[in-house]
């Protein structure tokens, strides 16, 4: 794999023919492709489609891995630098959003700390929902990136908003995620964390009820653009966080 790994998630929707568009317009930039489809995704558009385009073999089941699998979704996870879903329908999305782990995509990405871009498609009166708003908005607020859905011609014969992004919109949304991914790569960065005790005799101290979470949450996404990081913390429940160095 080179440094620039995108996961390329297909869902089922008629708009998973476009994802061909994307996977091959990122090949050609140089970017490695792995893709793990759903199996509504391979009811539209059949694996080998893909194959062809990256190279690569797809990944459909969690049940098909072996351990020695180069495809295996924790690999993948853990090697990718962005997380990409397209298309990204109401039910991926909410799988995603509630940490749902029942197929290899919903594995793939609760074990992957990538940056993830989605580009929903579905039926209009889905994308307004209440319920896919809440999810859009938790992964909003996780800093997921969404680009879309457009306004136009949908599969049910009306029109309105759900339509997929183009696929020149996608790539480009994808390209941007992969150039700030890295964007601290070759620097160190020191951060300080969590409370402070500071003694006035063996009995006495005077501190702070500082939780740690900003400070580990700074030097997690540190360590996500591709920094060197080493987290000075003082006593919290808080595990470090993978790729961090903590003393």
């Amino acid at each position: 794999m080179t440094d620039q790994l995108v996961v390329l998630g297909v869902t089922g929707s008629i708009a998973a023919y476009k994802a061909l568009d994307v996977a091959s317009a990122l090949v050609q930039r140089g970017v490695t492709v792995r893709v793990v489809m759903t199996s509504s995704a391979t009811r539209f558009v059949a694996p080998l489609s893909f194959e062809s385009v990256t190279h690569h073999p797809v990944l459909q089941d969690l049940w098909s891995e072996q351990p020695d699998m180069d495809i295996s979704h924790i690999r993948l996870a853990q090697a990718a630098t962005v997380l990409a879903v397209v298309p990204a329908t109401a039910n991926s999305i909410a799988g995603l959003a509630l940490g749902l782990a029942g197929d290899a995509l919903g594995a793939t990405a609760l074990a992957s700390r990538a940056p993830l871009v989605l580009a929903p498609a579905m039926n209009s009166s889905m994308w307004s929902h209440p319920a896919t708003q809440q999810h859009v908005e938790i992964l909003r607020q996780r800093g997921a990136t969404f680009i879309g859905p457009g306004t136009g011609y949908l599969a049910e014969g009306t029109t309105g908003v759900g339509r997929l992004a183009d696929p020149a919109e996608i790539v480009n949304a994808i390209l941007g995620r992969l150039n700030s991914a890295q964007s601290l790569a070759g620097q160190h960065i020191v951060v300080t964390a969590g409370p402070t005790y500071e003694a006035i005799d063996p009995v006495r101290y005077i501190g702070n009820r500082s939780s740690g979470k900003m400070g580990f949450a700074v030097a997690e996404a540190a360590a996500s653009r591709g920094a060197t990081v080493t987290l000075i913390s003082g006593p919290t429940k808080l595990a470090a966080p993978d790729g961090v160095e903590m003393h």
